[in-house]
């Protein structure tokens, strides 16, 4: 079965968020080596976990196109919304860690 245009979307949101994710979480690793933080460490530990959710989404993404909801447009719709809201939230963060 293939991937609907919506669950191209949200894997390509997930990708995106991934990669978001490694970029502050690289620039929060080394605000954490310079200044041993313990918010910092928390915002290190925070992008880990959310990048890992991110990469299980691209995975069950590609791995679960046999079951039998991959297909429903409303599963869809909502992973989609759910990916562009992570997005944005990603967006602002990395916005002001670079700044």
């Amino acid at each position: 079965m293939a991937m609907g245009p919506l669950a191209v979307a949200g894997t390509a949101l997930a990708v995106v968020n991934s990669v978001l994710l490694l970029v502050v979480g690289g620039v929060w690793l080394r605000n954490y080596r310079q200044f041993r933080s313990n918010m910092v460490l928390g915002l290190v530990a925070f992008s880990a976990v959310l990048l890992l959710e991110n990469l299980v989404a691209v995975y069950f993404f590609f791995d679960s196109m046999t079951m039998l909801y991959a297909a429903d447009p409303l599963v869809g719709q909502v992973v989609l919304v759910m990916r562009t809201l992570q997005f944005l939230a990603i967006t602002f963060l990395a916005y002001v860690t670079l700044q």
